[in-house]
């Protein structure tokens, strides 16, 4: 899949398809963008996000699973 969002300068823009899409059958839509500031404000809004997300998550400890080993008869045992 291929997307690009281009401001043009012309009413021609050339389209450069990679190999393996070479003798398929493409599909090729255009359209305008109306607000430009939605692409800005959804980037800056998962920032927010993120940085709420790991404010919130670092008062917990930190758990590293780097030497656990599953025991699955351990598991299995119900006695």
């Amino acid at each position: 899949m291929i997307r690009e969002i281009v401001k043009p300068t012309k009413n021609t823009y050339t389209l450069n398809l990679p190999d393996e899409m070479i003798g398929k059958v493409v599909e090729v839509i255009a359209f305008e963008i109306k607000k430009n500031t939605e692409v800005i404000s959804t980037t800056s809004t998962a920032k927010k996000k993120l940085s709420e997300i790991k404010k919130k998550y670092s008062k917990y400890p930190l758990v590293s699973h780097v030497n656990y080993k599953f025991d699955r008869d351990e598991a299995n045992d119900n006695g």
